[in-house]
């Protein structure tokens, strides 16, 4: 396809493609995919070889947020049945993380709901990243704590946070449908916080929400403009008790196509596959590790993951390697740079979207333009049965007496 060359050969520019060409990814037939996932394959593999990186998360605490993000099972309302609880202690958190750690991962995320962190939330934190850092060298520490105010990312960063994560979730035109107790520029403000304090910012998306493939591709762009390290791709898990729980709009063959574009428009970042990989991508899993260079292991902040086991046979038996703890994420014209695109001076390369504010500089963010295509034929994506076997709430690990699954 004359398509998949052009991007083929745009990804290994690191160009930036069209929005029609991002457009017409999205629209490929299923008799497409294979040629898909192999050209977007070339490109992750031209800057992050067959590495994997692993991720773990650690829910500080859990529920009882509010804010009301419809998509999420910690909201305000929700009756899903998750696990509720209040901060971890930081020696619980550091024996949480370890079992994460143990199992090969090589970043900590700690996460915790809420609108945002009060200061003395900030000093909890601060201890607990101690704690982590204090029991295991070299390990990468991300913050996922909500809206930042003045000066916290600042204090996070000397507490010896690497990363702070902030999803933008959806495009801004359609945010309001999702969220209205704040806003698609709250969000970007508190990526900029993290990315001017020298964090490695981390923000993604959530698909499967009934969004458009413009809204896909207009969150893609905007993470693009932001200039990550790294772009988590959720996928819904429609929890029962929250508004989206019958929202089911995902194929493996759409969550592909969906990471195929992600990777074309952002060639040189780590791209994650995070939540949901399990209920949508299914046995499709493998397929994605052509695409994706990071993925979570073992569970998530409310719902279980497969075994941390089968994460790891996973990645082998599809010829993938781990990435070890000395080894650099990011390809070293980002992980070296010192200004420009992919900067972050004196930060560990890891996950974010620091915002340049901007279209980016040089190749990185380079707008320059190849000829459209012809417009594509929007083709409508395919609803995926309900698989509510496949959401299972989490019931062990951090909150609970039970080991974690690393």
């Amino acid at each position: 396809m004359d398509l998949l060359n052009t991007l083929l050969d745009k990804g290994l520019r690191r160009e930036l493609p069209t929005r029609d060409e991002a457009l017409a990814v999205l629209a490929t037939s299923d008799d497409e995919l294979l040629d898909v996932v192999a050209a977007a394959g070339k490109v992750r593999r031209q800057w992050f070889g067959r590495r994997v990186k692993l991720n773990y998360l650690v829910n500080l605490k859990s529920g009882l947020c509010p804010e009301d993000c419809s998509y999420c099972s910690q909201r305000l309302g929700s009756k899903a049945e998750i696990l509720k609880y209040t901060w971890l202690k930081p020696d619980q958190a550091s024996e949480a993380a370890a079992a994460g750690l143990a199992g090969g991962a090589k970043r900590v995320c700690l996460v915790a709901s809420g609108r945002g962190p009060t200061d003395r939330d900030v000093d909890r934190v601060s201890d607990t990243i101690k704690a982590i850092k204090d029991q295991n060298e070299g390990v990468e520490v991300c913050a996922c704590l909500g809206l930042l105010s003045d000066g916290q990312a600042e204090r996070l960063r000397d507490a010896g946070a690497d990363a702070y994560n902030h999803n933008l979730n959806t495009s801004e035109g359609t945010y309001g449908d999702i969220t209205t107790t704040h806003t698609y520029a709250d969000r970007v403000d508190t990526v900029q916080k993290a990315h001017a304090a020298g964090l490695s910012a981390c923000s993604g998306l959530i698909a499967g929400m009934g969004e458009s493939d413009e809204d896909l591709v207009d969150v893609v762009y905007a993470l693009r403009a932001l200039d990550p390290d790294s772009v988590p791709v959720n996928f819904l898990i429609p929890f029962e008790g929250t508004p989206l729980a019958k929202e089911w709009n995902l194929t493996p063959q759409r969550c592909l196509r969906i990471l195929a574009m992600v990777r074309f428009v952002c060639p040189d970042v780590e791209v994650r596959i995070a939540g949901g990989r399990e209920v949508h991508l299914r046995t499709m899993q493998p397929l994605a590790l052509h695409l994706a260079n990071s993925i979570f292991l073992g569970d998530y902040l409310t719902s279980e993951g497969q075994a941390g086991k089968a994460d790891l046979d996973m990645i082998a038996d599809a010829g993938f390697e781990v990435e070890g703890t000395g080894e650099v994420t990011l390809p070293e014209h980002r992980a070296t740079a010192h200004a420009g695109c992919g900067s972050h001076a004196d930060a560990d390369a890891g996950a974010g979207c620091g915002s340049h504010g901007g279209g980016g500089c040089g190749p990185c963010g380079s707008t320059a333009q190849e000829a459209a295509p012809e417009e594509p034929v929007q083709e409508a994506a395919r609803g995926s049965e309900a698989r509510t076997d496949l959401v299972s709430v989490r019931r062990r690990g951090a909150g609970t007496d039970l080991a974690p699954n690393a």
